[in-house]
């Protein structure tokens, strides 16, 4: 038997190159993307920044931490729940009298600056703070009056005059960038009129000195909660920042962390998307690698082979080439996957330290993996020509008289039928989860593989169909296409397979992606009365930006009278949920009249004039969500409060928060100014009036649709090139294998195709009957892909219509038809290749000879 395997390895290359190449393509992938997610567990140690040099840090409370019910119901045992605060609390003005008792107390501020011809990420702080990181002037020297600043960089040079949102300045001195921030600093009386809120200080004493006065503070005052980082916490919630624990007192310290979470998603949903489509197209290529050889198993079982010898001499086959081709696609993997994350790193999708790591586990899973797979695959398509009698074999070697076994009717229908009643529980229990990304990347898989394997019932009527009109017109070209595919339905089934995973995929993502982007606009848009909306430059949130009350008042002047003006502020709440989960709602703080009159909220009970200091507007996926009940929540910066329900809005696309008055988001910044004209008002006239307005503190004005538009989510760029990450990845793996079955299944006709050649069929119709049929039969396979895409964008708008969300769904046509000629051209020139070089050499008119 090892004998017969080595000569059939070696008389029937074209099959086993085509799987060698198809597996360690696949388990290239598989182990590029191991690597990836291995590597992004990890961050690298990062140390303080802005206060590398700093002795001591004092940070306000800036996490909220509430005790929660045990869950095994243990009175004795507390358990507690942290968040971090949407409005970090001060340092309390009477702790900070007590500690510049012990040293120097330098108090510090940041806040957004719009500079004109700045970085866009430009902040401000006190000069005082600068000696922290430290910061070290290289030219000039440091400000002394209101209008005098330092940046760091080199975009300015002292003696530059500087337009910002808050007047001209000038340009006296420049410090080196340090990388972590671009940074203008002021005067630190000017820093304290632009920033009169310190979250956090520097002390220049002892740690001990300063953790005991902060003990000895909190001795008489009541605890909301706080946490202690590298140092000491408070009933306050104060900090005491030494060591590497100053980190925590930068900007963002907590980028690396969330950017490995990021990652983690993106790479773990890369990798089983790849995952699936290579363990998919290796089995796939694998059995039909097998099912092309039943002429032979026909013949060895003629000549007396058992079905266990056939049975071991597939097996042993399949695990020559397996480990060859796991072996060579781990090699590949480890080649692919530092470029992989080089581009991830380019196209900002990883932070800038992100490189891949030294591990192990990724080769052994992908190993290991591949060779699975191609002995299951090999295994299960040889069991059934093991069991095949003889002369049995041989009539079935020309025609496909039964192209399902048991096992993959019962497979195919489970798989079919799992699908679907999983979407109806979804339906019924829980509509939102089918908008949840690893539910829409996750379905497509489950009917990919399922109609795959029913494929064979449908490929020949489908076949049929498609070759309807062309087998009308004259000739016999459109006929034999026709008949071809409708009879050889396993290997059209084979060769359509990954232009199903290939059109299934892409539509899936990308309609399941469009179509939930339109539903949150159409969201955004039905609840929107407003004709103008008025934000500041850059990520208010973030930047804790907002327009001030002089700007505010301005704003208001700059409209005519009757027009309705709605100034809302970004903030958060918490509620504890039966318990034990505390949950954070993002929550807007608005001023209930004007924004009654410039906002539709999709409400299922109460109305939104009913808002007031006692009460908030709540969804229909919090617990409590009766209008009437009152509910426990904290506010966002802590304060714990009983409000009462006012209204309940519908759970719609998931991005429907929280409402409250601005008393219960008192240090919230205002960051949207809704602006609803009057009767008979002029808009360009308001536009123009508003742009003038924030001219000079950099906001920006929108209009309805502009507004929809700008925050619409196809506006987010990480996400749109992590989605062509994914499907770039898997899409450029189906091509090649789609490339290579058809080379496959082109080089084992070659006897079929000289009886064409024998009959007085010409080279140019040989080759144009193989493309017809290539073209065929990628059309059937785009046909079985629109179907799964079909069934899936159904299911999800189904969702959105259960959540009060009516949107069309969207198919990327364009984008489908695209793929479809990409794989057409493949298809077509993996076909005609062969065969034209097959007619080239005289292996046709020879080969009906030798047979």
């Amino acid at each position: 038997m090892p004998s017969t395997t080595l000569r059939t390895l070696r008389h029937r290359w074209p099959t086993f190159v085509g799987s060698f190449v198809a597996l360690s393509l696949g388990v290239a992938l598989i182990a590029a993307m191991g690597l990836a997610l291995a590597s992004s567990q990890d961050a690298p140690a990062r140390g303080p920044e802005r206060f590398a040099a700093a002795p001591v840090v004092v940070k306000g409370q800036d996490t909220l931490t509430v005790p929660t019910s045990p869950d095994d119901g243990t009175p004795t045992r507390t358990r507690t729940r942290t968040h971090e605060l949407a409005q970090p609390r001060p340092v309390p003005d009477a702790l900070v009298a007590k500690l510049r008792r012990l040293g120097t107390v330098v108090q510090d501020r940041s806040y957004a600056v719009r500079a004109e011809r700045g970085p866009a990420d430009l902040v401000g702080h006190p000069w005082s703070t600068a000696a922290f990181a430290p910061y070290e002037l290289d030219a000039g020297r440091a400000p002394r009056a209101a209008d005098e600043v330092v940046v760091s960089g080199d975009w300015a040079r002292p003696g530059t005059r500087l337009r910002t949102g808050d007047g001209t300045v000038r340009v006296v001195g420049t410090v080196a960038g340090l990388g972590f921030e671009n940074a203008m600093f002021h005067t630190d009386a000017r820093a304290a009129q632009l920033a009169p809120r310190s979250p956090q200080l520097v002390v220049d004493a002892d740690p001990a000195a300063v953790r005991k006065t902060l003990r000895d503070s909190d001795s008489d005052s009541d605890s909301v909660g706080g946490g202690d980082r590298g140092g000491s916490g408070s009933g306050s919630g104060v900090q005491v920042l030494t060591g590497d624990a100053r980190r925590h007192a930068d900007a963002d310290p907590d980028r690396d962390s969330e950017a490995l979470t990021a990652m983690n998603a993106m790479f773990g949903t890369a990798g089983g998307v790849s995952g699936f489509v290579s363990v998919f197209v290796v089995a796939s290529t694998f059995a039909f690698a097998v099912a092309q050889r039943r002429r032979e198993f026909g013949l060895l079982r003629t000549a007396g082979a058992t079905p266990g010898q056939i049975r071991r001499m597939v097996a042993s086959e399949a695990l020559v080439v397996g480990v060859l081709a796991s072996a060579a696609g781990c090699v590949l993997g480890s080649y692919g996957a530092p470029k992989l994350a080089a581009w991830a790193v380019q196209e900002g999708l990883a932070p800038r330290w992100f490189t891949i790591g030294d591990h192990t586990w990724p080769y052994h899973a992908a190993f290991w993996t591949g060779l699975l797979v191609a002995l299951c695959g090999a295994l299960a398509a040889s069991w059934r020509a093991g069991r095949t009698g003889p002369t049995e074999a041989l009539r079935e070697a020309s025609v496909d008289t039964r192209p399902m076994t048991w096992g993959r009717w019962l497979a195919g229908s489970a798989l079919l039928a799992a699908a679907a009643v999983t979407l109806v529980l979804a339906l019924v229990t829980g509509p939102g989860e089918l908008l949840h990304r690893k539910t829409y990347v996750s379905r497509p898989m489950l009917l990919i593989t399922a109609v795959a394997l029913l494929a064979p019932v449908l490929v020949r009527p489908l076949a049929r169909l498609v070759a309807w009109l062309p087998a009308r017109l004259p000739g016999a070209g459109g006929m034999l296409v026709r008949e071809n595919a409708a009879a050889g339905v396993r290997r059209t089934a084979a060769v359509a397979a990954p232009v199903l995973v290939t059109v299934a995929l892409a539509g899936s993502l990308l309609g399941a992606t469009a179509t939930l982007g339109g539903a949150k606009a159409t969201e955004i848009r039905e609840r929107t009365s407003a004709d103008f909306v008025v934000t500041p430059t850059g990520d208010a949130a973030a930047s804790h930006a907002g327009f001030d009350e002089a700007t505010l008042q301005r704003l208001r002047a700059a409209v005519p009278d009757g027009t309705d003006v709605s100034a809302s502020s970004s903030s958060a709440v918490y509620v504890l949920e039966d318990g034990v989960a505390l949950v954070k709602s993002g929550a807007r703080a608005v001023e209930p009249g004007p924004f009654a009159a410039t906002s539709r909220l999709p409400l299922a009970a109460g109305k939104v004039s009913d808002l007031d200091d006692d009460s908030i507007i709540v969804n229909e996926e919090w617990a409590r969500h009766t209008v009437g009940e009152r509910v426990d929540v904290w506010l966002g910066e802590g304060t714990r409060k009983s409000l009462r329900i006012a209204a309940v809005m519908t759970t719609g696309t998931g991005d429907n928060g929280a409402y409250v008055t601005p008393r219960n988001a008192p240090t919230a910044p205002v960051d949207r100014v809704d602006v609803r004209l009057s009767a008979g008002a002029d808009p360009a006239a308001v536009a123009s009036g508003l742009r003038e307005v924030v001219r000079a503190s950099g906001g920006k004005v929108f209009t309805k649709e502009s507004w929809v538009r700008a925050t619409s989510p196809e506006t987010n760029r990480t996400t749109r090139m992590g989605l062509f990450m994914v499907l770039g990845i898997a899409l450029l793996y189906t091509g090649i294998s789609l490339a290579n079955t058809m080379v496959m299944a082109t080089s084992d006709r070659i006897r079929e195709l000289s009886v064409l050649r024998l009959a007085g069929a010409t080279g140019w119709q040989v080759l144009r009957l193989v493309a017809g049929e290539a073209l065929m039969v990628v059309v059937v396979g785009g046909l079985l892909g629109a179907l799964v895409t079909g069934l899936n964008l159904v299911g999800m708008w189904g969702a959105l219509g259960l959540l009060s969300v009516w949107t069309p769904v969207v198919i990327p046509w364009p984008t489908l038809g695209a793929i479809l000629c990409a794989c057409g051209v493949l298809a077509v020139a993996a076909s005609v290749v062969p065969a034209g070089l097959a007619l080239r050499g005289g292996a046709l008119s020879t080969a009906g000879v030798r047979e």
